[in-house]
Parts: C-alpha cells; sequence; structure tokens
C-alpha cells in the first residue's frame, strides 16, 4: 500500500484496545484487514529514525505502527533483543495490562531508545510502546505490534 491511496484526511489513530484487539489478534490469528496499515519490519535492525520510512502511514505522522516478529537475545533464551546499530531500546516503568474482550489479553511495555552501549546511552527522544497478546495476563505471546513516536 502507499500513502498516496489513502483519502484525504485519512487519520490512524487507533486505541490501546482497538490495536490488540482487531489489528494484533487477526494478525496472529492469521486473518486479514480490510486496509493494511501496518507492515511486518523486523523492528530492531533499524534504528528509529529510519522507522518513518518503514511505515504505510503518511511521513508527516509523528507515530507509525509496525508488526514485529519476537527477536530473542540468545537462541535459547526468552530474552528480547532490542538492540540496534546504534543503540537500544530500553523498557521503562510498568507493563500495563490490556483486557479487550473477555477472552483477549495483553500487556504494553514503554521502551526508551538509547543511542550507544547500555549502561552508558545516551537518553533520545523516541518512545515505543510495544504490545503483546497473552493467554492470560502473566504471559506474553511470541508476536507484537509496536507503536514508535519521538516526543
Amino acid at each position: 500500500m502507499t500513502t498516496s491511496s489513502l483519502l484525504p484526511g485519512f487519520r490512524f489513530r487507533p486505541t490501546d484496545d482497538e490495536l490488540v484487539g482487531y489489528y494484533l489478534k487477526r494478525k496472529v490469528d492469521g486473518l486479514g484487514t480490510e486496509l493494511d496499515l501496518i507492515p511486518v519490519v523486523q523492528l530492531y535492525k533499524y534504528d528509529p529514525w529510519d522507522l518513518p520510512d518503514k511505515s504505510f502511514l503518511p511521513k508527516r505522522d509523528m507515530e507509525w505502527f509496525f508488526f514485529c516478529p519476537r527477536d530473542r537475545k540468545y537462541p535459547n533464551g526468552l530474552r528480547t533483543n532490542r538492540a540496534t546499530a546504534s543503540g537500544y531500546w530500553k523498557a521503562t516503568g510498568k507493563d500495563r495490562k490490556i483486557a479487550c474482550e473477555p477472552s483477549v489479553f495483553a500487556l504494553r511495555k514503554t521502551l526508551v531508545f538509547y543511542r550507544g552501549r547500555a549502561p552508558g546511552g545516551e537518553r533520545m527522544d523516541w518512545v515505543m510502546h510495544e504490545y503483546r497478546l497473552c493467554e492470560n495476563l502473566h504471559e506474553g505471546s511470541s508476536n507484537f505490534v509496536v507503536g514508535t513516536d519521538r516526543r
């Protein structure tokens, strides 16, 4: 999809419930949506300033959405690899619980981008919200959708 195929005035501003209960749930279940608005991107292979070019949404928007398969830090481990070529995404705060429907649960994790290597990285203005589906609120899935923005 190209942004030129979107109608004038189109805005994509989904709520947490819509992102999880419709877009992410349908993606995990192998179902499509009417409009292909969220691309699949190997998110951590790119620095945050390269992400607007990967989005299907207009570049003037300051918020972008992507589906991203989970990248493991270690082949047999559970930790997610969040390092990019020039920095890393660091989790901040507590995971927030999202209950969309009686049987659809998710966790939202907030991450901030740091340029350099841990622990001495320089905090940048990039923020990401990572959404993970769960069977219950104690487990996450292997696929997630993220929204990134620059503050």
